[in-house]
């Protein structure tokens, strides 16, 4: 009988010393990110590595290069080293945690590029949506690039001469993303920008089957996502941050009689392309501001004066800056 109580012994100092081994070793693995976590998130490569010519935009990027997607395994640590944890939408992540992590969840994949595409050094194209691009028969010379960067729901078909027919990165928001199928494409990873924390949610819903509650959204989004979940990304909140502070510089507080400013997808879209390629071109980015019935969009009837009244952007600022992009041959214009 007295073997028995020693025996229990025995037993809790083996389990005890099973468990502390359990934990040592899950807190290395965690220190070296390899516990659970996908390649690319511990690659944490954008591109510009592999390539030995320095970016006419080097200047811009100070040194520094940010991996653009978030992967769900460690979002929270790369928030924390870049600040995003103390900033809330749309440049940061601070009472939306909760938010990412679900949506992040739903998703298979935060890998950039294939990483045996062949590719060192990238061309890039991005191109904008804007009423420039009718008629300048750019599409061939669109799809000789590397890398081609959409926005929205600027559409392809039927537009294949002006546009093109390829697309590397298509930039959304809920409000902006194709639902109809005819639009699909399967060799193009969407990127989902968030400005409100029901952005994470939709995302969320909509691949979870749940039903979308519309009420939060400034115009109806899209109730179906016709991507499949590896076409999926979501993109790090510091872009958005970049380009409207260090770039635009837009104040980071407006006066509360002011409708704050954020940046069109279309200058997010270039400020991605900085990250990613070592060679940026732009197509369809210039607006006539003289003439308010001239085309907003190479599709459709929307007019410049709707650009010219939109509260929500700073479109001269965007302007100008551009300009200065192409003045200092940081990029070139096709348009």
């Amino acid at each position: 009988m007295t073997g028995l109580p020693v025996m229990k012994w025995i037993l809790l100092v083996v389990l005890l010393a099973a468990a502390a081994m359990y934990g040592i070793l899950y807190c290395n693995l965690w220190k070296t990110n390899v516990y659970l976590l996908p390649p690319t998130a511990i690659r944490r490569k954008t591109g510009l590595e592999t390539c030995k010519l320095k970016p006419t935009f080097a200047s811009l990027l100070k040194g520094q290069t940010i991996y653009p997607f978030l992967c769900v395994n460690d979002f929270m640590k790369v928030a924390l080293s870049n600040g995003n944890d103390k900033i809330e939408l749309p440049y940061g992540i601070k009472r939306a945690e909760s938010y990412f992590h679900l949506a992040l969840s739903r998703l298979h994949n935060c890998g950039l590029f294939h990483e045996d595409d062949g590719v060192f050094c990238r061309r890039c194209v991005v191109v904008g949506n804007g009423g420039i691009l009718r008629n300048k028969t750019l599409g061939e010379k669109i799809d000789s690039y590397d890398v081609i960067i959409r926005m929205n729901n600027g559409p392809i078909i039927g537009y294949e001469e002006d546009v093109g027919r390829r697309t590397t990165f298509r930039l959304f928001y809920p409000e902006s993303v194709f639902s109809d199928p005819v639009h699909y494409d399967p060799d193009t990873t969407v990127v989902l920008l968030v400005f409100k924390p029901y952005d994470l949610k939709w995302l969320w819903d909509i691949l979870s089957g749940h039903r979308i509650n519309t009420n939060s959204f400034w115009k109806k989004p899209a109730l179906n996502m016709i991507y499949k979940v590896n076409q999926i990304r979501i993109l790090d909140p510091v872009i958005i941050r970049k380009t409207a502070h260090e770039w635009l510089h837009f104040p980071t507080k407006f006066p509360r009689k002011e409708k704050p400013k954020h940046p069109t997808t279309g200058l997010i879209a270039i400020t991605l392309a900085f990250h990613i390629c070592n060679e940026v071109h732009l197509a369809g980015f210039k607006y006539n501001f003289t003439d308010r019935n001239s085309s907003l969009h190479y599709y459709g009837n929307e007019t410049m004066s709707e650009m010219i009244e939109n509260g929500y952007h700073n479109i001269i600022a965007e302007q100008k800056f551009l300009k200065a992009l192409i003045d200092q041959n940081f990029v070139v214009s096709l348009t």
